[in-house]
């Protein structure tokens, strides 16, 4: 063999993991999809498109659970992004203070999920947290709640959590992008009396647009998996108000033992997450 072609050798240990925990698990679920496996026996019946037919005309929970996850997205993507943004322009610079608060942001990433979910369960309660008894010492009692056992509520409290949780994290890619953009371009926008604003505009945004693509994609990828933050916290209740695609497919596969259903959910769940996915990274690049 050829020293040229002996380097696709070191493909071969990707590729082999790649077909095992991709193609291979990803084929099944397409495959079991069509049955009505229940997970537990080596027997099952083909049903055909007999799951997503009902999934589509007759599961309320799903469309709940969809629901949930593009309002939880919606909310996730533009808070997240946002203060990510904001933070990265206040902390670019590589001032010691700086570094100092881009380490602090980031601290919550490094933190399992289900930490996060306990600690952020503590500081809802309705009686002993820490947010309503801040709110009480403020006199601001009207404001006080119970932050995720209100069914109307309960879905935007954990995106404020998934937000705080992972806001550090996109910063760090933001402040890559905006430490990456050539000074002498700000010193010719100042030269021409460009505001702050304008110089944004015109400089920075379309500079930092790339690393805007991936934190928005990265950011509704993490929205659509935020299972155990959302599991650990309220189980997908109250009355499913935050159940989410991700613990409606746990719920249905290892409560009600339907792994065949659970497979077509999955299914679609994918493609739900290519769609959005792929159209958000082609509305930003057309706008950078």
């Amino acid at each position: 063999m050829k020293a040229g072609k002996s380097i696709y050798l070191f493909l071969i240990p990707g590729l082999i993991l790649y077909l095992m925990f991709f193609i291979y698990p990803t084929l099944s679920a397409l495959f079991y999809s069509f049955t009505n496996w229940d997970g537990l026996t080596a027997d099952f019946d083909f049903v055909g498109m007999a799951n997503y037919v009902e999934i589509f005309t007759k599961d309320s929970i799903f469309k709940k659970a969809f629901v949930n996850n593009l309002e939880f997205m919606l909310f996730v993507v533009i808070f997240q992004t946002l203060f990510s943004l904001v933070f990265a322009l206040m902390l670019t610079k590589n001032s010691t203070a700086s570094i100092f608060l881009r380490a602090l942001y980031f601290f919550p990433t490094i933190l399992s999920s289900v930490s996060v979910a306990f600690i952020w369960t503590y500081m809802y309660d309705p009686n002993l947290g820490l947010i309503n008894k801040l709110l009480d010492l403020a006199n601001l009692e009207f404001l006080t709640m119970n932050w995720i056992g209100d069914g109307d509520i309960a879905i935007y409290s954990i995106s404020a959590v998934q937000v705080w949780f992972h806001t550090g994290q996109m910063l760090i890619i933001f402040v890559a992008g905006l430490q990456g953009i050539p000074k002498d371009l700000y010193e010719v926008a100042k030269m021409e009396g460009a505001n702050k604003w304008q110089t944004f505009r015109k400089v920075t945004w379309p500079l930092v647009a790339p690393a805007a693509t991936i934190v928005v994609a990265y950011t509704t990828i993490q929205s659509f998996k935020a299972f155990d933050l959302i599991f650990a916290m309220t189980r997908g209740g109250p009355n499913y108000s935050t159940e989410i695609l991700a613990t409606l497919i746990y719920n249905t596969a290892f409560r009600s033992y339907r792994f065949g259903y659970a497979s077509a959910e999955s299914v679609i769940f994918m493609i739900v997450i290519a769609i959005i996915t792929f159209t958000q990274m082609r509305l930003l690049r057309s706008r950078a």
